[in-house]
């Protein structure tokens, strides 16, 4: 299947007045144990997902409905890693309502939660999201034939980093929406490590 960016990018939340310099914005990479491309093939700068890339974009968009003080942003799939940006907590709540979104949660929300079940952390998000999609790839190894993996399906760290501000947001953004085109140069391209293997 094409990647199609209208269908599997996220619209970009413009947060007017947000203070990014919050610990509260992310930009995050996920990489396949042994950057396998496991999730689809570029070609000529166009993300092709796999089955298995489908279903890691449905989980990604998940989400939000089992963390209901989360927010997504950009996001995009390659085909041995994931970049997003994830907006954990209730100072989203305020920067949606200050950019004119209808929050997915209220502040009301937010109060009571934070008495009980406080808003979770970036380590937590990123635990369920590997959790899920490797189990659903293993459902597709066997009943699809997805090509295996060996031991694990995602490498045991990611790559985490604070968005300070709208201009950092706005180049991460950039970034992430540009991926696909960049993937000859991409130092998880399977090619060009092997290139820097061999010098």
């Amino acid at each position: 299947m094409k990647y199609d960016p209208d269908k599997h990018h996220r619209r970009s939340i413009r947060l007017k007045d947000y203070d990014y310099s919050q610990a509260g914005a992310y930009f995050v990479t996920i990489c396949i144990q042994n950057r396998e491309c496991l999730l689809g093939d570029v070609l000529d700068g166009e993300m092709h997902l796999s089955q298995a890339g489908e279903m890691v974009i449905r989980v990604w968009d998940d989400l939000t409905v089992r963390y209901p003080a989360v927010a997504l942003d950009e996001f995009v799939v390659m085909p041995n890693h994931v970049h997003g940006i994830v907006i954990v907590g209730a100072l989203f709540v305020g920067a949606q309502q200050m950019a004119g979104i209808k929050p997915a949660i209220s502040a009301d929300d937010v109060t009571v939660r934070a008495g009980t079940r406080p808003a979770p952390t970036l380590s937590e998000i990123i635990g369920t999201f590997k959790s899920i999609t490797t189990k659903e790839y293993t459902v597709g190894v066997a009943q699809n034939g997805w090509a295996p993996f060996h031991q694990r399906l995602w490498q045991r760290n990611y790559y985490e980093h604070i968005i300070r501000n709208e201009d950092d947001l706005n180049q991460i953004r950039e970034y992430i929406q540009t991926n696909p085109l960049n993937w000859d140069h991409d130092e998880n391209n399977p090619r060009i490590l092997q290139e820097a293997q061999s010098i």
